[in-house]
Parts: C-alpha cells; structure tokens; sequence
C-alpha cells in the first residue's frame, strides 16, 4: 500500500527526528575512534567490540611489540572507518525510513478495517 503525503511528511520528520549525526560520528571518531566508540553510536557493536579488544591488546603488549602490529591494524581501521561512516549512516537512515513507513502503513490498515460483528 502507498502512503498518502501525510504519511509521508510524517515519516520524514520521524527520520530527521531519529537520524544520527555525521558530525557526531566524526567527532567521536577522531577523538575516541581507538576505542570504537563511533561504531558504537553507528550500531555496529560487534565490530566495535573487536576494534576496543585489539587496541587494549595492542598497548598491553606493546612492550612484547606484538601490541604494535595490533596498534597498526587499528589505525588503518581507523582510516578506512572515515570513509566508510557516510554509507553507514546512508544505509542506517535507509532502513530506518523502511521502517517507519512499515509501521505507518500497518497502522493505517488497521485503522481502516472495519469493526468485526459477532
């Protein structure tokens, strides 16, 4: 089912309501992005998780300089995460935008069925 202009309106402005800012995402890269906070805030936990576990481990052993080779791969994560944030956040508003059309549209249905007689 379509949605009508309102509902359309409606999910724009939820969209821009919910949408993560690439500022923030930027700001937290270069000052916490060891430390993977910005794909915390993207949503991508995991990979996050892994990105925080390896640079611990990389200045933990550093003295063994095993920790330096961990070091060197989070930094060149880092470099490529600055470019990957914009399609992250593309991709993030896309299916937010799926979403909240979904939920408009099965509410409008459920709101135009008429009631059931017993």
């Amino acid at each position: 089912m379509a949605l009508s202009t309102e509902q359309q309106m409606l999910v724009e402005q939820r969209l821009r309501n919910e949408k993560k800012s690439t500022g923030i995402a930027y700001l937290l890269w270069f000052f916490l992005g060891g430390f993977g906070v910005h794909r915390f805030y993207l949503g991508k936990t995991g990979s996050a998780v892994v990105m925080l576990i390896l640079f611990i481990l990389g200045w933990v052993t550093l003295v063994v300089y095993i920790g330096a080779f961990l070091l060197i791969a989070v930094a060149i994560w880092l470099l490529v995460d600055a470019f990957l944030i914009p399609g992250i956040l593309d991709r993030d508003s896309s299916a937010r935008r799926q979403r909240i059309s979904a939920e408009l549209a099965v509410s409008s249905n459920v709101q135009e069925s008429p009631p059931v007689s017993r």
